[in-house]
């Protein structure tokens, strides 16, 4: 992949993967931490057949979100209802707060009876009972009920804040399509394919590591989306 958002400044820390290595949890050397191996009370990361993909999650309560009208409008204003054991993985020590993160959608079998996403982490941290940091994402589907999202994890389980979402088809992903996350200061964008979909503004995190997650309630259809490549350039 070519970097597409080139970022002014030193250039701090890269990596990229191409997923060769089937791993549970994704660990490649121990530049990975993740959500339940070293936050606790999340999913992990794993990797098979060239991709990774988020462990199958508790599946014990779905996602309800008035906002989003989630089961069917269910939840009332405000309330978010679900386990949000989100599956994520953030590669570990220090990055440049400035990111450019990429990655190569991996999408097989898409439905839209579950919300299987795939999603790029910025200026995130891992640790027992605590994930925190930015989190862009895109549905995997192409229906009208696609849609892409800026969200900020606040640390808790099930504590997130929406920054910007929009719905519709043009705002999902399919197989092989690329997508990216960036942030510079205090701005985030989303991209699919080079073009931008999404921003927000938000101070809460001024640093942190990249990184990768999906979205929890998937059931076995955990594996038929996820990533083939990832990469990241990281700058001050």
């Amino acid at each position: 992949m070519t970097n597409t958002r080139p970022i002014e400044g030193k250039l701090v820390r890269s990596y990229s993967t191409q997923f060769e290595k089937d791993e549970e949890p994704i660990s490649d050397g121990g530049l990975w931490l993740n959500g339940k191996k070293d936050g606790i009370d999340w999913c992990d990361v794993f990797v098979a057949d060239g991709h990774c993909f988020g462990e199958v999650s508790r599946m014990n309560s779905a996602e309800r979100r008035a906002e989003q009208a989630f089961g069917g409008g269910t939840a009332g204003a405000g309330e978010v209802a679900g386990d949000y054991d989100d599956p994520a993985a953030v590669l570990a020590g220090t990055w440049g707060k400035n990111q450019s993160a990429r990655a190569t959608v991996y999408s097989v079998n898409p439905t839209d009876e579950y919300f299987q996403e795939v999603e790029i982490r910025l200026r995130s941290s891992i640790r027992p009972n605590w994930c925190d940091g930015y989190e862009v994402f895109w549905r995997c589907s192409q229906s009208e009920a696609a849609y892409a999202e800026i969200v900020r994890w606040n640390g808790k389980i099930g504590d997130f804040t929406s920054l910007a979402r929009r719905m519709g088809s043009q705002f999902g992903v399919k197989h092989g399509d690329i997508v990216e996350a960036t942030i510079v200061g205090n701005v985030i964008r989303s991209y699919i394919n080079g073009v931008e979909v999404l921003s927000a503004t938000d101070d809460a995190f001024p640093a942190g590591g990249p990184g990768v997650g999906f979205n929890f309630f998937v059931g076995n259809t955990n594996v038929d989306h996820g990533f083939s490549s990832f990469e990241v350039d990281t700058y001050d």
